[in-house]
C-alpha cells in the first residue's frame, strides 16, 4: 500500500500505525524495487531511527532493493546525518527511514545519492510512479552487509571542529527521546563538558515531548534545565536529530537565523570570501553579516534539496536554514545539527561573554506560524493582492514581500511536508512586525 499523500517535495512521509494507514511493509518493498530500478546502484547504505516499524519498514525496503539486484549496507539505528556521513564515508546512495519531527504515527524515508548529494527535483514523483504496480523479483540478487559507523562520524565531527582550551561548560542535551540519544554523548566526547541529559532514552512514541523543537513548548524542559542547572547553554535537537536548537544562559531561545550567521562568520575567517547559501526566509541579518566579514550570500528554496543543489552550484561553504538545518561543504554539503552545536560548543569556549552576549540579534522574527486552509493559492493570492505596491514582490518559494526601506519582509508558503500554509515575519522594530504578522493572518484565517 503507498497512498500518494506520503510522496513530498523532498521525502516521504505518512501514517504507518492506527486506522488510517498511508503505506506499509509491502509498499516499502514496492519503494526498494522502484528505487534501484529508477537509479541503478549496484550498492546503497541503508539507516532508520528509533519511529515505529522502522526495522520493519526497511528491512522490507531492502528486500526489495535486493530483489531488484542491489547490494545493502545497513547501518542499523542511525541519525540522518549519521546516514549522510556513512554515504560519504563509503561513496554510496543513502536511504534514512525517518519521519523527523512527525507526530509518533508516521514513518517515512530520506533519501541521497553517492557522497550525500541530493537527488534530482523530479525523484520523488518518478519515484511514486514507478512504485506503482512494480514487480518484485522472486528471487534475491543483492547482498547484504552491516557497518557500525558511530565511532568513524563522530571522529569527522571532532576533525572539522577540533576541542580547543580548558574551559568547561555545562550543556543540557534534550534528545526528546529521538536519535540524539544515539550519537550526541560519543559525538561530544572528549570536549570538557559537564552534560545534563534530557530524554536520551530511544523511544518513537515520544513520551516525555514531540521531537519537534520548532514548536516553543518542546523547548520548556531544556529551557528549565538550564536554569535550574546554572547550565552555559542546551541543545535540544528533533527526531532523527539533523536538527539542533541552541538555548542560551537566561534560558532564551538563540534564533537559528542568528547561529547561521555565527557559524558563517567564523567559516568564512577560515575561507575568505567564500560564498553562504540561506533560504528565502533566513534573516536578513545573516546577509548582512556575511557581506561585513567579506562573503558572498545566496538564497535558494526552502527544503534540503534546493539548498544542497545550490551549495554544490555555488560552492558554498557553508549553509543555513530557519528551521535549524545547518550545512557544510566539508560535510559533503550536507546537513548536520550536531556539527552546528559543535561550533557553537567552541565559539562559546574561546569568548569571555555568555552566549546571550555573543549571539547578537538586530531583527525583530514572528517565527514560523502555521494555518491549516482550504485552498493555500487562494491564500497567498488575497494576501498578494493586498499587499500590491507595499513592496518588491516574487513566487520563488511561496509568496514574499520585501520592503527594505522601511525594514521588513514577510513570506507564505505551503509546507513541503505537512498540510499546512506557514507564515514567517521580519521586521527591524518588534511593533512593526507584530502589526504586519497579525494583517496577514487575518487574511488568511
Amino acid at each position: 500500500m503507498l497512498d500518494h499523500v506520503i510522496f513530498k517535495a523532498n521525502d516521504i512521509r505518512g501514517i504507518v500505525v492506527g486506522s488510517a494507514v498511508q503505506w506499509d511493509l509491502e509498499g516499502a518493498r514496492a519503494l526498494g524495487a522502484a528505487f534501484v530500478e529508477l537509479l541503478g546502484p549496484t550498492e546503497f547504505v541503508l539507516g532508520r531511527d528509533m519511529r515505529t516499524l522502522g526495522r520493519e519498514l526497511s528491512l522490507a525496503f531492502a528486500d526489495g532493493a535486493r530483489r531488484a539486484g542491489a547490494s545493502v549496507v545497513d547501518i542499523g539505528l542511525s541519525s540522518t546525518d549519521q546516514l549522510w556521513f556513512a554515504s560519504g564515508q563509503l561513496s554510496l546512495p543513502g536511504v534514512q527511514f525517518t519521519a523527523s519531527h512527525n507526530p509518533a504515527e508516521y514513518n517515512g524515508i530520506k533519501f541521497c545519492l553517492a557522497d550525500a548529494k541530493p537527488v534530482p527535483s523530479d525523484f520523488m514523483e518518478r519515484l511514486r510512479d514507478l512504485a506503482d504496480g512494480i514487480a518484485i523479483g522472486e528471487e534475491v540478487l543483492g547482498a547484504y552487509r552491516e557497518h557500525d559507523c558511530l565511532d568513524d562520524y563522530a571522529a569527522k565531527l571532532a576533525s572539522l571542529v577540533p576541542a580547543t582550551g580548558e574551559r568547561e561548560l555545562t550543556v543540557v542535551v534534550d534528545a526528546g527521546n529521538g536519535m540524539a540519544g544515539h550519537t550526541a554523548l560519543t559525538a561530544l566526547a572528549g570536549r570538557s563538558l559537564n552534560i545534563v541529559g534530557l530524554y536520551l532514552e530511544l523511544d518513537g512514541t515520544f513520551p516525555n515531548h514531540p521531537a519537534n523543537p520548532l514548536e516553543p513548548e518542546n523547548l520548556v524542559d531544556a529551557q528549565r534545565a538550564v536554569r535550574e542547572h546554572a547550565a552555559d547553554l542546551a541543545l535540544v535537537f528533533d527526531g532523527d536529530a539533523d536538527r539542533c536548537f541552541i538555548i542560551d544562559e537566561t534560558g532564551a531561545v538563540v534564533d537559528p537565523s542568528v547561529v547561521t550567521a555565527m557559524i558563517a562568520i567564523s567559516e568564512l575567517e577560515k575561507h575568505p570570501g567564500s560564498t553562504i547559501v540561506t533560504n528565502t526566509i533566513t534573516s536578513w541579518g545573516v546577509g548582512e553579516a556575511v557581506e561585513r566579514a567579506g562573503g558572498v550570500i545566496r538564497q535558494s528554496k526552502v527544503g534540503h534539496t534546493y539548498v544542497k543543489a545550490l551549495m554544490a552550484e555555488t560552492g558554498a561553504v557553508f549553509g543555513g536554514e530557519h528551521s535549524a538545518h545547518y550545512y557544510f561543504r566539508e560535510f559533503w554539503s550536507a546537513d548536520t545539527g550536531m556539527l552546528a552545536a559543535l561550533h557553537v560548543l567552541e565559539l562559546l569556549r574561546a569568548a569571555d561573554q555568555p552566549l546571550s552576549e555573543l549571539a547578537y540579534d538586530t531583527y525583530s522574527r514572528s517565527g514560523e506560524l502555521n494555518s491549516t486552509v482550504d485552498d493555500a493559492q487562494a491564500c497567498m493570492d488575497r494576501v498578494a493582492e493586498a499587499f500590491e505596491g507595499r513592496g518588491e514582490a516574487d513566487r520563488l518559494d511561496g509568496l514574499s514581500v520585501r520592503n527594505s526601506v522601511e525594514g521588513w519582509w514577510i513570506n507564505l508558503r505551503p509546507s513541503n511536508t505537512e498540510p499546512l500554509l506557514r507564515l514567517n515575519v521580519e521586521a527591524r522594530e518588534q511593533q512593526l512586525m507584530e502589526a504586519l504578522r497579525d494583517e496577514v493572518l487575518a487574511l488568511v484565517r
